[in-house]
């Protein structure tokens, strides 16, 4: 193929659908719920007629608030083959952020889920439009969102003013053959497809918008570096709302041909026994992730031996960890990703073959047909090799802009068209990327730079750490500390002044955490980010008086 492709989401899964007929594309193992490519294209077909019957029109915001459940990626390319934009929305959120979501996005469609985890979906939802119980289906006129057109439930329970899915279903019968072509004829591969807002580890969320040609491509250079073929089986276990799940996942396998088992909700047992009964070669995951599979008291029951690659991505990857997927696991092959929602989101990758040393030290090298570079914040101009700076992309994979926000877009992407990523790097003489922090994550102790990433690197050694996170503690005296938060392996007896005492004599004075605190879990944006500033925050309150 050429190295870009000009083609839409539906076009793409049209083609995958004639040449693949009979590869399976959505697994779901608990339920037993399975679709060819070809029963996958049909299932899209039929819910994209059914969203032009109720009047759904090109430029439309979809949104979708639900877990990983079945019919959320056929929405991802129902939505796509009518010209409306899906709007991906965190499962995390609560009443004032979807409030918030659906007034910034001027949101004309909602799906839903009855609930998640101890959140009621449709309460929430009532709560917030109220006029659902009360107005005819397709007649909503909402006060607080007066863009909201229709609300769907995402099953096939019916509730007041919403429409199930078999009703969408039925709606296909609405919409001619010759009325469904012509909406795909009128669609251009630089529309924007998918709205995501940012995840919110440096604060505000913003709505970020992609296009058919920026996530479409950008799939199939994932997928091309793990070396998919027609077949493989990728086990999905991370939140589709969120770039890994719908693009680096779900762009990646349709890309290749290659089979999404999917599951719900991440669980390390659901993990290891779809790996095992569906004998798949691939499976995704944050660092975390995989920690909590490798550590499972069942771990050695299952059969790991159809895996060969992957992808690990959202933070850094600890040597240790690394070694144990690599042979526990069996995925000699697997990868590194590193980007940013409004880079697609993947601007450099490890592929087949790099050393252990690039897997657990780098991010790879620019994926094909993106530049990549690392610049001096203050000058904008880039650093030569080996100097950390801010990494920046330019390419086909860079954002439309952030919706209704032209500020932070130029914010974002410069004249010369590179996207600032807000995170420290640095390029090494023969092109691979290290990220050494985010600009705000950078520790700067007496006129001193400190990375966390290099302490918490040193400490992951350390006889009784299962894992650490390092981040600054404001101080009158240097402006700031080192403070580490510090999960226990197991049952392991290590306190405080041990950790300070591993250090000695080990690291630079200066980089030993002054202070140390013991911790269950770390803060986490809902597709398993750790949010540095709020133990930023949390140090502020641990330790007042540094």
């Amino acid at each position: 193929m050429s190295a870009l492709r000009e083609i839409t989401l539906g076009k793409l899964l049209n083609e995958k659908a004639e040449l693949y007929p009979d590869i399976e594309a959505v697994v779901y193992v608990d339920r037993d719920f399975r679709l060819t490519y070809q029963e996958f294209d049909e299932l899209t077909d039929t819910i994209a007629k059914g969203l032009m019957g109720l009047g759904v029109q090109k430029g439309e915001k979809v949104a979708v608030w639900a877990n990983n459940v079945p019919y959320w990626v056929a929405l991802q390319f129902a939505t796509a083959k009518i010209g409306a934009v899906l709007l991906t929305v965190n499962t995390h959120y609560r009443s004032h952020e979807l409030e918030y979501l659906l007034k910034h996005s001027e949101t004309e469609n909602l799906f839903i889920i009855g609930q998640y985890r101890d959140h009621d979906y449709v309460l929430t939802t009532y709560e917030q439009v109220p006029e659902l119980r009360v107005q005819e289906r397709g007649q909503l006129k909402s006060e607080k969102f007066p863009h909201l057109k229709r609300v769907f439930y995402l099953g096939h329970e019916k509730h007041r003013g919403m429409y199930s899915i078999p009703e969408l279903q039925a709606m296909a019968a609405m919409v001619t053959d010759e009325q469904y072509a012509e909406r795909q004829a009128s669609l251009n591969p630089f529309d924007v497809v998918n709205m995501q807002y940012t995840s919110g580890t440096t604060g505000f969320p913003k709505g970020v918008q992609l296009t058919h040609y920026n996530i479409v491509n950008n799939g199939y250079w994932i997928g091309a570096n793990q070396k998919f073929v027609p077949g493989d089986r990728l086990c999905l276990p991370v939140p589709l709302f969120h770039c890994f799940g719908c693009v680096l996942g779900v762009m990646a396998a349709v890309n290749h041909a290659v089979t999404m088992v999917l599951l719900e909700d991440f669980v390390p047992l659901d993990v290891m026994a779809a790996i095992d009964q569906e004998r798949c070669t691939a499976v995704y995951g944050v660092p975390t992730m995989y920690i909590a599979i490798l550590d499972h008291p069942l771990f050695t029951r299952f059969d790991y031996s159809s895996l060969r690659t992957g992808i690990m991505a959202g933070s850094p990857c600890p040597v240790e960890v690394m070694k144990r997927v690599i042979e526990q696991m069996n995925m000699r092959e697997i990868t590194i990703c590193y980007g940013l929602t409004e880079g697609s989101p993947v601007m450099s990758q490890t592929v087949v073959g790099d050393s252990l040393k690039h897997m657990t030290e780098t991010v790879g090298r620019a994926m094909p047909e993106i530049e990549v570079r690392v610049v001096n914040p203050e000058t904008n101009e880039e650093c030569p090799p080996g100097v950390v700076g801010e990494v920046c992309c330019r390419g086909y994979n860079v954002m439309k802009g952030y919706y209704n926000n032209e500020k932070a877009t130029r914010d974002a992407i410069d004249d010369d068209g590179w996207l600032h990523s807000g995170d420290l790097g640095v390029m090494a003489e023969d092109g691979y990327l290290t990220i050494t922090g985010r600009l705000k994550d950078m520790i700067i102790r007496g006129g001193e730079n400190i990375y966390p990433r290099e302490i918490e690197e040193f400490l992951y050694k350390m006889d009784g750490v299962l894992d650490v996170q390092v981040a600054g503690v404001p101080s009158s005296k240097f402006g700031e500390e080192c403070g580490a938060f510090v999960i226990r392996k197991g049952d392991a007896d290590i306190e405080e002044e041990d950790i300070i005492d591993y250090c000695r004599g080990r690291i630079s004075r200066y980089k030993i955490p002054k202070y140390v605190t013991f911790v269950d879990a770390y803060p986490m944006t809902a597709s398993g980010k750790i949010q540095k500033y709020k133990l930023r925050e949390l140090a502020a309150d641990l330790w007042p008086d540094a």
